[in-house]
């Protein structure tokens, strides 16, 4: 049976990654079926479909890849939306929010293979923050924090390979971590040029603003 991560791909007609090393292999449901699931399936239609349904696709895309729910993103979404008169850059705000919760930086650390195994790892309380236990997927990291795993923690099987994990994984340049002691820190802030996210943000806005 396929995985419904899987189907959230093809009905996008996106790789999204959510599924870590799978994705990038030839078991990717995106290469096996690159086509939406269901009786109609190998006849994805071309056609632009309307403003709304575009819309809602981009911000189904993005939400998606960060792995919320609709309350979480839109809650992102609308707290930047509030602040547009005082930001020169909302898509930029935007993704800088989602890209510095806790989830997000120890999947970009590539201490997860997912963004949920990092939201999971995160909650069972594996990581520091400024030598600081912290259990909350959505704790906004701050340019110049130092993330950690737990000393006790590096010991569970979920981290045996972790070492072969990390020489595979290109660190983002707006983190710095040493391989050896599984310290990081969020050096930069990042922005919408290091991420290139999946989705046209300014439709998403759009999408909001009706």
């Amino acid at each position: 049976m396929i995985n419904n991560k899987c189907k959230i791909c093809r009905r996008v007609g996106q790789k999204l990654f959510l599924k870590g090393d799978r994705c990038f292999s030839p078991k990717c449901a995106m290469v096996k079926r690159p086509y939406p699931p269901g009786p109609e399936r190998k006849k994805r239609k071309s056609r632009t479909g309307s403003e709304y349904k575009r819309a809602l696709t981009e911000k189904q895309k993005l939400k998606r890849w960060y792995g919320l729910s609709e309350h979480q993103f839109k809650k992102y979404v609308k707290n930047v939306l509030e602040k547009r008169d005082k930001i020169q850059d909302i898509a930029n705000e935007l993704i800088k929010k989602l890209e510095t919760r806790l989830d997000s930086v120890i999947f970009s650390f590539g201490f997860a293979k997912s963004r949920t195994q990092a939201r999971q790892l995160v909650s069972h309380g594996y990581f520091l923050v400024n030598n600081k236990a912290v259990n909350v997927p959505s704790f906004e990291v701050q340019k110049g924090d130092v993330v950690a795993i737990k000393e006790h923690k590096k010991k569970k099987g979920i981290f045996k390979d972790i070492a072969v994990q990390l020489k595979k994984k290109e660190i983002p340049l707006w983190l710095e971590l040493n391989k050896e002691t599984l310290v990081g820190k969020l050096k930069a802030d990042p922005t919408l040029a290091d991420i290139l996210p999946p989705a046209e943000i300014p439709t998403i806005f759009e999408f909001y603003s009706r």
